[in-house]
């Protein structure tokens, strides 16, 4: 697993003939601001786009980043090192992006719909969008994923 703090590129995973490895997960620390929803996408994007994974994929897997990270700062707590941990893996073309934070007072849920709301869809795109996605909480916080292009290994129950 590659980490790198924001603002820092790894060249990426390579394979020991020196090409790029497709299937392979990257690691971001990035403080608990709004401001770091651009830069998450970026990278996710950009990292995606190096792997060749499907545009749609990586389309689905930019909303579904922004999502998760704006949900998780305006509805959570950061870590306890003040971040926010942003996790992608990709198998076989299938992108899995998670978002670890220091959790909530309640489980991440999609709202119900409401015609006149300024906001409350964010889970709820990402419902329509992921194959399938989950919440996982322990002692230290919570993590919101999400698995775009197919099944994951893991289930949300």
């Amino acid at each position: 697993m590659a980490t790198a703090p924001l603002g820092e590129r790894s060249p990426g995973p390579e394979s020991p003939a020196g090409g790029r490895v497709r299937d392979a997960s990257r690691t971001l620390r990035v403080p608990w601001r709004a401001t770091s929803v651009a830069l998450v996408r970026k990278a996710l994007v950009d990292d995606l786009d190096s792997r060749e994974i499907s545009a749609a994929v990586i389309d689905e897997a930019e909303i579904v980043v922004s999502e998760l990270v704006s949900n998780s700062i305006r509805h959570a707590r950061p870590l306890g090192d003040g971040n926010l941990r942003v996790h992608w893996k990709v198998k076989a073309g299938v992108v899995e992006v998670e978002v670890t934070d220091g959790g909530s007072e309640t489980t991440p849920r999609p709202a119900p719909r409401t015609i006149w709301a300024a906001s409350g869809r964010g889970l709820r795109i990402v419902r329509s969008l992921a194959h399938e996605w989950g919440v996982t909480e322990d002692r230290t916080g919570s993590t919101v994923w999400a698995s775009l292009g197919g099944p994951s290994r893991r289930r949300s129950h």
